[in-house]
Formats: C-alpha cells, sequence, structure tokens
C-alpha cells in the first residue's frame, strides 16, 4: 500500500476506533438541563380497547429475541390524551389503533444502535443523541380491524428496513396507501410527526421539553 493511502487508511480507521469506542463506552444517557418531570401514563389504563403487540416483548423483532420484560406501552400524558383521541376516532369507522412500541428506556436504543450493521442505523436511534422513545414522546403503531381483531394492510411490516417502511412510498396497493395515510392524518391531526424512514414511527410535537429517560418499565407504572 502507498505511504499516502496507508496514511489516509489510517486516518480513517482511526476515527472509526475513536467513534465506536465513545459510543461502546457510554453507560449511560446523555444529560440535559431544564426538562420536564416524567409523567408517563400507561395507554390502557386510559383506554382498554387499545390493543397491544409489543414486538420488543417478543421474539418477533427484528433483533429476534425479546428485549423487554413485559407487554406495556407508556407515554408522556399529553401525548397519550391525543392518542387516545385518535383511536376515539378510528372508533367511529369501526377500527382502533394497535401498539407495537411507547416508551423506551434507553438502556435499549443502546443496544439496538450496538446490534444492527452501520447500513441500517438511519432505522434506530443513536444512543449518543438518545431517541424519542427515550422521552416518551415517540410511539410506533398501527391500525386494526375493531371486528376481526385483524391488522388493516399496510405498505410495509413494523421494523422492516426497506424502502417500503418510508410514508412516501409510492408502491404496494392503493388499499395499503389509503390506511397508511389514514393514519398519518389523525396523528398530524393530534400533534404528531411522522418519522421520514418509518410510516409507523410518530413523535410528539413538544418531544424537546422530555428528558431521556432510563427509567424501568416497574419504575414508570410507579409513577
Amino acid at each position: 500500500m502507498r505511504s499516502g493511502n496507508l496514511r489516509a487508511f489510517w486516518g480513517f480507521f482511526t476515527l472509526f476506533l475513536s467513534l465506536s469506542f465513545s459510543t461502546a463506552a457510554q453507560t449511560g444517557p446523555p444529560k440535559e438541563e431544564g426538562k420536564r418531570e416524567a409523567h408517563l401514563i400507561e395507554l390502557i389504563k386510559l383506554d382498554k380497547t387499545i390493543k397491544l403487540d409489543i414486538r420488543y416483548a417478543t421474539a418477533n423483532n427484528f433483533m429476534g429475541r425479546k428485549v423487554y420484560p413485559e407487554a406495556r406501552a407508556f407515554l408522556q400524558k399529553p401525548a397519550a390524551k391525543s392518542l387516545i383521541r385518535v383511536h376515539k376516532k378510528l372508533k367511529k369507522q369501526g377500527l382502533g389503533l394497535v401498539i407495537y412500541d411507547g416508551y423506551r428506556p434507553w438502556t435499549i436504543t443502546k443496544l439496538f444502535w450496538d446490534s444492527v450493521a452501520p447500513e441500517y442505523r438511519t432505522f434506530v436511534a443513536d444512543p449518543a443523541k438518545g431517541s424519542k422513545h427515550n422521552r416518551g414522546c415517540a410511539v410506533d403503531l398501527s391500525i386494526f380491524d375493531l371486528k376481526t381483531g385483524k391488522e388493516v394492510p399496510m405498505p410495509s411490516g413494523y421494523d422492516e428496513f426497506s424502502e417500503r417502511a418510508s410514508p412516501k412510498y409510492t408502491g404496494g396497493t392503493e388499499e395499503e396507501r389509503r390506511n397508511r395515510d389514514l393514519l398519518r392524518k389523525l396523528m398530524e391531526a393530534e400533534g404528531f410527526i411522522v418519522n421520514e424512514n418509518e410510516w409507523w414511527h410518530f413523535d410528539y410535537k413538544d418531544w424537546q421539553q422530555y428528558a431521556i429517560y432510563d427509567i424501568s418499565f416497574a419504575e414508570t407504572a410507579k409513577m
């Protein structure tokens, strides 16, 4: 290898090691001052007709193993109340919300980041910055039919790392796109913003007002 190429390679390799080490060495969430206290609400306590399909409490997820101790979903109180309003609007159409994920402890975000290949990290949050899930202001969800209990068709599956996951994807069937766009329309009307890479992921408008938490579900339930 020529000296110029060797220096370039060594510089890149050193940077890679530095970035990898700094992320791996991080043992706790980034600290932020002047944020609201956590007031996380369990969604089914506000409306028991919301359906839970908490994938990370099962092996049915991109990790292929259980990473949550139990199937529960929490959000900050304002976000939770807004979500319930979406659910009630859907019920008038014979539909309802199915929740895949809500508040996520920071430790799990770091686990995801450390586990995925670099080319798929656009689909997971950088633990150095924290996730909106860690703030209790993000929710992963879809729509289900109240009569059959089955989820309505969408352009992609949940946590699918492909172009079909984009909320702007123009492929799939007309029914799939219509269902996806209905979810987005109702969520945006209640102050949620869709993630640019994932049709199922929505962030609540006030997420910046909350800190990055690493509170267990057991602790959260006692709030």
